[in-house]
């Protein structure tokens, strides 16, 4: 006989139980391992936030309501430093590390309702941007995220994670990004510029 599945609404109350049942006596968490590890930028006192109630239903994202509500939809071509039929990328503002860039499909669709037809170019085109930051020079890495809890519009981010800077690596490097100070604007310019190139030669 097979065991019905828990329901969502179950999951949810089994997730507080445990997580309420891990606090402290002062209603917090435990700092996680994560704290000790190289790569974490901060150090000193911290502690973890104290675990909200669920709040149902969430609210909705940015661009939930279709095409005519998203801002990433209404950008134009030159906003962009690369495009195609299908896909815009998008270098948006200078960060501390040496190229960020964000990948978007010019229709207005998040990953569960992508098109067949672009699921099939995601793959190659992911390659191709990370050729493109890693012909930069001096790149160890490209991390790829996609988070998508702000805005429904699908958004995939290309973070290059500088060679020898090893704190840097893995999971952290997006904190990083609101750590370090911004590269300057006529650098960030020049190097967008080059990462252009390189995904235009591959046209």
């Amino acid at each position: 006989m097979t065991q019905d599945r828990p329901n969502t609404y179950t999951n949810r109350i089994v997730a507080d139980v445990r997580a309420l049942s891990a606090q402290s006596p002062g209603g917090r968490l435990p700092m996680p391992d994560l704290a000790e590890w190289d790569i974490f930028p901060f150090e000193g006192e911290m502690q973890v936030r104290e675990l909200s109630a669920p709040s149902l239903p969430e609210s909705p994202r940015h661009g939930e309501d279709g095409a005519d509500a998203c801002s990433s939809c209404k950008r134009s071509d030159d906003e962009f430093i690369w495009t195609n039929d299908n896909w815009r990328l998008n270098a948006d503002e200078p960060s501390g590390l040496p190229a960020t860039v964000m990948l978007t499909p010019r229709v207005h669709c998040d990953l569960t309702d992508l098109p067949q037809k672009l699921a099939v170019e995601m793959g190659p085109l992911f390659l191709r941007i990370e050729a493109a930051l890693l012909s930069l020079g001096g790149i160890a890495r490209v991390h790829i995220n996609r988070w998508g809890d702000g805005g429904a519009h699908l958004h995939w981010w290309f973070i290059a994670r500088p060679e020898g800077l090893t704190q840097l690596m893995g999971s952290c490097s997006s904190m990083w990004l609101d750590v370090l100070p911004p590269r300057p604007q006529n650098e960030w310019d020049d190097t967008m510029r080059r990462v252009a190139s390189a995904m235009t030669d591959g046209d």
